[in-house]
């Protein structure tokens, strides 16, 4: 599976955390936030706001004298067989935390083995995941979800996966055209969330962003009732600056 070479935001801000974690692991005693900066070359306001992800996230930890340590969260991670678990855990934590700070359902995915697999979700009474009418798999034409994967591989490997699951009408929204689709795609930028504005169902509206790890394509989500649509446009950009800890978890591990 060939990837589209578009780094995302979130990409940027993860390569810059790593940045940073390598430069305090050099440091057992503390290192401060002017020497983590002249050597990361990072500005200032960058480096503070990388600083409190990384401190949100418990992957380095402020000294009694202002410096910083790595943390326990990354201890967590690294721990033999249980990595596979600790970041489930993780992930799912901080899942559970943007769903409460949305009020929507958020939900991570992957695109594997030509197929897209919703890994984990937080939904709650007020906060209702889509109900899946249609098998997920079936309509990544339909879904945020689905065209936030399908941006992230090449032209061919899109062919090969709506040759398998074609383009149906699930709303009157729906596209099914495959070179509008296909120009919908192309046309999307990188940092921009990926709507869909009840096209796979009638009531819901949703949104998605790229977390990529290494080889892995992937999105975080969410969805809302759309008497809530409101709040879409500021929700995604809100789901869009959390991306950035979800993958920077899901590198480390």
């Amino acid at each position: 599976m060939a990837l589209r070479p578009e780094p995302t935001a979130p990409f940027h801000s993860v390569q810059y955390a790593l940045r940073v974690l390598e430069t305090v692991a050099k440091y057992t005693g503390g290192v401060s936030e002017q020497q983590l900066a002249r050597e990361t070359g990072l500005p200032a306001g960058h480096l503070a706001h990388l600083l409190l992800m990384l401190r949100r996230e418990e992957y380095v930890e402020r000294t009694g004298d202002g410096g910083y340590v790595l943390g326990d969260g990354l201890a967590l991670l690294a721990m033999g067989g249980d990595r596979k678990k600790a970041l489930e855990r993780k992930l799912q934590q901080s899942l559970t935390a943007l769903r409460d700070r949305l009020g929507a359902a958020v939900y991570l995915s992957s695109y594997v083995d030509g197929e897209i697999r919703i890994t984990q979700y937080a939904d709650g009474p007020r906060t209702p995941k889509v109900n899946e009418w249609v098998d997920f798999r079936s309509a990544a034409h339909a879904m945020a979800i689905g065209k936030c994967l399908l941006t992230q591989l090449d032209h061919d490997d899109r062919r090969d996966h709506l040759s398998r699951h074609r383009t149906a009408r699930l709303t009157s929204r729906t596209i099914t055209n495959e070179k509008v689709l296909f120009s919908k795609l192309d046309a999307q930028p990188a940092t921009v969330p990926v709507l869909d504005l009840q096209e796979y169902a009638v009531g819901t509206v949703c949104a998605a962003v790229p977390i990529t790890a290494g080889r892995t394509v992937g999105s975080l989500a969410l969805s809302l009732p759309v008497r809530h649509a409101h709040r879409l446009r500021e929700a995604a950009d809100t789901l869009n600056r959390h991306a950035a800890p979800m993958l920077l978890s899901m590198t480390l591990q």
